[in-house]
């Protein structure tokens, strides 16, 4: 049963009604025929950025499929299974321009949330950070090949220097801040996986919207435009004066499984979202969605039982609900097999123990 806004059941009737303000409905179906330039308001004018300039071909890439392996090519999750909770965070963060700090237990969707807001929207590729306990800030904005740049121009035989742009490449983070009418979609995966220092470095790009590139801003009087390597496969920019700012506030969405806390500062700029573990309702559709068991015959028993072990077990990663299903319908093993229940219970109980 899901829950309406005030944490209570929700009845089925409740469950339909969406408020109007609402742009993101959350089941990741995509919404045709819309140009969210005009239909999502103003941003409030703190959180409203005007960098430049915007390319001529302003349209984010096409998704490169990762939005159906992970979320299937299947959309049967209905408006009345998602968690009204969820779709006022979602669509709270798109109206004030705020990054949204999703957490939860491992398994519920969490980096999930990042390509259902992309494909639902029509935002294109997801930009993804997975976050280590090495990763910088430097590194999520942009890398510069000095010692490439050197190479090349030792082996130019005294001809022209090869551009500068040829030996940058922005990252995932510095990629997502590049103008454009549209917002990209950056995931931030795993952020408590992080350095200390990591969440209060990311306070002043998610303020001020802009970050420079040194080696380009310290050329900028002889050579002012510059065209750079950009995380998106074969896709280049043009960099201003070494300045990197964008337009339009990128939907960032960073994941945590709260294995640790941030600094009150950090939590501040974000909206906070806890992602609750998925109903029955909501594992039925996710296996639908993977056409996985399109007749039933296995899906409703595997789902059913899945959730009882789920609660037995404080919480088990949907994913091995998918796992279940495909070995029940591939061949390898059925239901009635003498090694099915301990394949399962190995499958299930075992990856609990680890957590």
């Amino acid at each position: 049963m899901s829950v309406n806004e005030h944490g209570a059941q929700a009845t089925p009737e409740q469950r339909f009604v969406a408020p109007d303000w609402w742009i993101y409905r959350g089941t990741g179906r995509p919404l045709h025929d819309i140009d969210l330039t005009r239909i999502l308001p103003a941003p409030p004018p703190w959180r409203d950025f005007h960098g430049g300039p915007l390319p001529e071909h302003d349209v984010p890439p096409d998704d490169d499929g990762e939005s159906s392996r992970r979320l299937g090519s299947e959309f049967h999750l209905a408006d009345r299974d998602v968690d009204p909770h969820e779709l006022n965070m979602v669509n709270a963060a798109l109206y004030l321009r705020r990054p949204l700090l999703v957490t939860g237990n491992p398994g519920t969707g969490k980096s999930s949330l990042a390509y259902r807001i992309a494909r639902e929207l029509g935002l294109g590729r997801v930009l993804r950070w997975p976050i280590t306990s090495h990763t910088s800030l430097a590194s999520g904005l942009y890398g510069y090949d000095a010692i490439g740049r050197a190479q090349a121009a030792a082996t130019g035989g005294g001809r022209e220097e090869p551009p500068i742009g040829d030996f940058v490449r922005l990252g995932p983070l510095g990629t997502a801040f590049l103008p454009g009418r549209l917002p990209r979609v950056l995931l931030v995966d795993e952020l408590d996986k992080s350095e200390a220092d990591l969440p209060n470095d990311l306070l002043s790009i998610f303020e001020d919207g802009e970050f420079v590139i040194q080696e380009l801003a310290r050329v900028r009087n002889r050579t002012p435009n510059v065209t750079v390597h950009t995380a998106d496969p074969n896709r280049t920019a043009e960099v201003v004066d070494g300045r990197v700012g964008c337009h339009a506030f990128p939907v960032v969405v960073m994941t945590s499984n709260g294995e640790r806390e941030f600094p009150p500062a950090f939590l501040r700029r974000c909206l906070q979202l806890e992602m609750q573990d998925p109903n029955v309702e909501q594992l039925a559709a996710m296996v639908a969605n993977h056409l996985l068991d399109p007749g039933g015959e296995h899906r409703d028993r595997l789902v059913a039982e899945f959730a009882a072990k789920a609660r037995e077990e404080g919480g088990l990663p949907a994913d091995r609900l998918l796992d279940a299903v495909y070995l029940a319908t591939s061949g390898a093993y059925q239901p009635d097999d003498v090694a099915w229940g301990r394949l399962m219970d190995a499958l299930w109980r075992r990856l609990s123990a680890v957590q």
